[in-house]
């Protein structure tokens, strides 16, 4: 049911701003294969629901450097853990609502 909220949620956010947010920005800028406009503006869609700004900012530098994931995920800072939580759930749900 959380899940289902978090979907009908971002169906009424829209399609996104006309100015590209930190994620997608990240993401489009990564060298990865699968990145495009579409795929990229959808994952900032989930960031705006489920990230806060800043929470943005730090996840937009692991697009840059992939290590540095592994350094906040291993952290022992309890921002990080608190993080790392809501980061996960922003994979999970733009998995799904992405895919």
């Amino acid at each position: 049911m959380k899940r289902f909220a978090m979907i009908a949620a971002l169906v009424l956010c829209g399609a996104g701003t006309a100015q590209a947010g930190v994620i997608e920005r990240a993401c489009l800028k990564s060298d990865r294969q699968a990145a495009n406009r579409s795929l990229c503006g959808c994952i900032q869609q989930v960031a705006d629901v489920t990230l806060t700004r800043r929470d943005q900012k730090l996840a937009a530098t692991f697009f840059r450097e992939p290590h540095r994931a592994q350094e906040v995920r291993q952290s022992d800072n309890p921002r990080h853990e608190t993080f790392w939580k809501k980061y996960r759930s922003f994979g999970s749900t733009a998995e799904n609502y992405c895919s």
